[in-house]
């Protein structure tokens, strides 16, 4: 997971390093959006992973667990939230769902 953090920080870094408007503000965008609001960070993380889940991205999985286990998050309610990403995804989620069991596994 530390290998994850830096190789993450390290390529944000060169992005927004770029001085590209649109790049600064789709990720400004993106953590306003995880801010509470309406809904509170843990519900938000949740549903990010639930997302990241549907569309496959193993990046996006890994980072919305640790938001998530960082937020409290407990095992029972991840697995409620695969759960979710699996009768919305489809088996085809199967895949990316046991790469993130190997990735909660590390952070609980």
């Amino acid at each position: 997971m530390d290998e994850f953090d830096h190789y993450r920080s390290e390529m944000n870094e060169k992005l927004l390093d770029s001085g590209h408007l649109g790049i600064k503000r789709f990720f400004a965008l993106d953590a306003q959006a995880y801010e509470d609001g309406a809904l509170d960070k843990r519900t938000k993380e949740l549903m990010g992973l639930v997302g990241s889940v549907v569309l496959r991205c193993d990046d996006c999985i890994t980072y919305h667990v640790k938001q998530c286990a960082a937020n409290g998050v407990t095992r029972e309610q991840f697995m409620d939230a695969f759960n979710v990403a699996l009768v919305v995804g489809g088996s085809i989620t199967i895949p990316h769902l046991r790469r993130a069991v190997e990735k909660l596994d590390q952070v609980l």
